[in-house]
């Protein structure tokens, strides 16, 4: 058994963009964890971004084991950890991955420990998360041990968008038009807290969550869908648009020109669906989905994705019965340290 590693015995940077080698390094890294564990330690958003370099603002965190003699190899990676801080309502989330061949020596607690104080630099006073992928029992321990707990499990779900998409049936009496930004913020705030009063996290944003959203580079107004029963607002299906480059031609044709630097093929989000409890029973969520789809194949993509919380069996039901089914399982940890503000 090896000896346990300590601050001493590593290097630790944290960047920001990756030049080619450093990518490369973190490739085999998690393409040795992906051959151990039968899951890949990264999500595919994160993945992705490695490919180009990573992303900005995010922080790539790089811990190296030091070479015990200058006639050594050079240092080795032995973790990686990619820090998202973007995300000022929910907080900063980490995805961490250690070189098997050094596991079980404390290497995951240091790397931690330095993504910490990344987080907590970045968003003082915020509450780190944690994903883990696929549920390793192992990741879950040392979640736990450093004083997170599991808060979440979400199913990720796909569709293509080139296989057969019924038409959206809607209820009668309900029209559908697109989001109108300002005059619609706060009739769909109070719809989205009623549709989600029990969920931990949706139905408690704000108007200030909402204008957070709406100020991201990726917001379109044009796939944001809101159903009116007399003028009153009683659902949506909030779509979204994950892409690089790319994704530019997806916009183009609706004038906004924007641009959404993620260095990928662009891939549609069921992002939110949300019925007002008095519609519900009646197919309007089904039909929303559907208006949404829709949509999105329009643009020309080739597939479809959303995030379910895995006991929410009513929902899997509804996506399986629209052709969805499932590609991945995240579990989150959230940190249960509570440090005084800053």
């Amino acid at each position: 058994m090896q000896p346990p590693v300590t601050e001493r015995d590593v290097r630790v940077e944290v960047l920001g963009r990756l030049d080619a080698d450093e990518v490369g390094r973190i490739a085999v890294l998690v393409e040795r964890a992906t051959e151990a564990d039968g899951v890949r330690p990264l999500s595919e958003h994160v993945a992705l971004h490695l490919r180009h370099g990573g992303d900005t603002p995010a922080r790539n965190v790089l811990l190296y084991l030091r070479a015990e003699t200058a006639a050594e190899a050079p240092d080795r990676l032995a973790g990686y950890a990619h820090l998202d801080v973007t995300d000022a309502v929910e907080g900063p989330s980490a995805e961490l991955v250690v070189d098997p061949a050094h596991r079980r020596r404390g290497i995951a607690r240091l790397l931690l420990a330095h993504v910490r104080a990344e987080s907590a630099a970045a968003s003082p006073g915020g509450r780190l998360r944690l994903w883990s992928h696929g549920g390793l029992p192992a990741a879950a321990a040392m979640a736990e041990a450093e004083g997170f707990r599991g808060v979440r499990a979400l199913v990720q779900l796909r569709r293509s968008l080139f296989a057969v998409l019924p038409a959206a049936a809607l209820p009668a009496g309900i029209d559908v038009r697109t989001f109108r930004p300002g005059a619609d913020d706060a009739a769909w705030v109070d719809l989205n807290a009623a549709a989600f009063a029990a969920h931990p996290e949706q139905g408690r944003w704000t108007l200030a969550d909402l204008h957070q959203r709406m100020a991201e580079p990726w917001f379109d107004p044009h796939g944001f869908f809101v159903a009116e029963r007399s003028g009153v607002l009683v659902g949506f299906h909030w779509t979204k648009v994950h892409g690089g480059d790319s994704t530019a031609h997806v916009h183009d044709h609706l004038g906004l020109h924007t641009h959404d630097a993620h260095g990928h093929e662009p891939i549609g989000e069921v992002y939110v669906v949300g019925v007002a409890p008095a519609e519900r029973g009646h197919g309007l969520g089904r039909a929303l989905t559907l208006v949404g789809l829709h949509h999105l194949r329009s643009l020309g993509l080739p597939e479809a994705m959303l995030y379910v919380d895995a006991d929410n069996t009513a929902a899997i039901s509804l996506y399986a019965g629209l052709g969805f089914t499932p590609w991945d399982t995240d579990v989150m940890f959230r940190d249960g340290t509570v440090r005084p503000p800053s």
